[in-house]
């Protein structure tokens, strides 16, 4: 896979990795640096994930305050094996069907400052959080995990879906500017209060994208992190390259013709609840404004 090591955008700044100090180190140190620190809720949605929790809840930070299992209803040991390995994790029932389905109700669910949301499948490395925290509390309000930057990459990308991501994200970088590097990726975080701002109603995997155009709609500030996307463990994904695809397609359509852009004044004012917990203005990124 090809990698970009330029911060090229507009809207989305990328934030270069960070030599020595571990991920999960240098994110405690952000985390316990300041006595206004913000909450953190880790978000893991999952379906019949009973073999790959152990390769993903375990490595979830201790310095995380909350952690949140969305059950779809699975069919294995998904619940028990994820309340052995993390006593204290809460476990929300999915309400209906699909990624996004799961994801909003885990949201709904989260009582952090922050939410992270991560896949259950091990593709996602819960190591890599604390620099997805780390540039919200240097100043970003809606952080995305990109396998397109220098030090990232895939080991399970197919070309069909590389390909349908590059045409994704195309056409979102032309209908509604920013400079997003990888928008179908679902590691991602952002503030709990600008839930209402995002205003999510999707139920499938193109909930990914959803929340990427209605953070670029809203003007958030927006950073890109470098991410390694690891191949499933156990089983088989429930995305369908074509399906999903399409259904991505038609929701850039709706977001640019019949959508409108979110409440300005509501922004301003999340925004301004939000200045307490940040230590400066993207004090490891790179601006592009």
């Amino acid at each position: 896979m090809s990698n970009s090591s330029e911060a090229r955008s507009l809207h989305v700044h990328n934030a270069q990795p960070t030599a020595a100090l571990s991920r999960e180190a240098e994110g405690t140190a952000v985390q316990r640096s300041r006595p206004d620190r913000p909450t953190v809720s880790v978000i893991v949605p999952a379906m019949n994930e009973a073999k790959n929790l152990p390769f993903v809840l375990p490595f979830i930070p201790d310095w995380v305050d909350e952690v949140v299992l969305v059950d779809g209803h699975s069919k294995d040991d998904t619940v028990a094996v994820a309340r052995a390995l993390l006593p204290h994790i809460r476990v929300v029932v999915q309400p209906g069907k699909g990624k996004g389905d799961a994801l909003r109700a885990g949201f709904s669910a989260a009582t952090g400052d922050i939410i992270v949301m991560i896949d259950s499948d091990g593709s996602t490395d819960p190591r890599e959080i604390g620099s997805f925290v780390r540039q919200l509390r240097s100043g970003a309000e809606f952080v995305k995990g990109s396998r397109y930057m220098q030090g990232a990459g895939s080991n399970d990308i197919s070309h069909i879906r590389s390909w349908g991501n590059s045409g994704i994200t195309w056409a979102v970088r032309v209908l509604f500017g920013g400079r997003y590097s990888d928008l179908c990726y679902g590691y991602a975080a952002f503030w709990r209060v600008l839930l209402p701002v995002l205003d999510l109603d999707s139920d499938g995997f193109e909930i990914e994208t959803l929340m990427g155009i209605r953070a670029l709609k809203a003007k958030l500030r927006i950073f890109e992190v470098h991410s390694m996307e690891h191949a499933r463990i156990h089983g088989s994904s429930n995305l369908n390259a074509v399906r999903d695809g399409w259904r991505i397609f038609k929701l850039i359509l709706r977001e640019r013709f019949l959508r409108g852009s979110p409440n300005r004044r509501r922004v301003e004012q999340v925004r301004q609840s939000l200045a307490r917990f940040w230590d400066g203005p993207f004090a490891r990124g790179v601006s592009t404004h």
